[in-house]
């Protein structure tokens, strides 16, 4: 799996290309939940395409339109793989039990982390 570590601006920048399928410099700035100038999620598609290989872009008249070429959940893996090897010395058990808190789980939540160990037990 290639290994993705995006800034938090490449991210939010991700997450509207990832809704809108794909989108022009100014859609993507039009959806951010924040203001960000034009020129900044152009310089961040930039480096999006040509340093981190997350998107393609195409010509269509005047304007380039974006499209993933990561789907998130590869990225959200790559990254939680990278959190784990560099703040739990690559211990999965230390990064889950840090992120468990009684008073913020539902049962629901309970039920699904439950079914996914034991989905993990059966491949084992």
């Amino acid at each position: 799996m290639k290994e993705f570590h995006l800034t938090k601006c490449e991210r939010e920048v991700m997450d509207v290309v990832w809704k809108l399928g794909s989108a022009t410099v100014q859609e993507v700035v039009d959806a951010l939940p924040r203001d960000l100038a034009y020129t900044t999620v152009m310089t961040t598609l930039k480096i999006l395409t040509e340093k981190r290989k997350a998107v393609t872009k195409r010509k269509v008249g005047r304007a380039f339109v974006y499209e993933a070429a990561v789907a998130r959940e590869d990225v959200q893996k790559s990254m939680a793989s990278e959190l784990t090897k560099s703040l739990f010395d690559g211990s999965i058990k230390s990064l889950v039990l840090s992120l468990i808190d009684e008073n913020s789980m539902t049962q629901s939540d309970i039920d699904e982390l439950r079914d996914a160990i034991a989905a993990v037990e059966e491949k084992k």
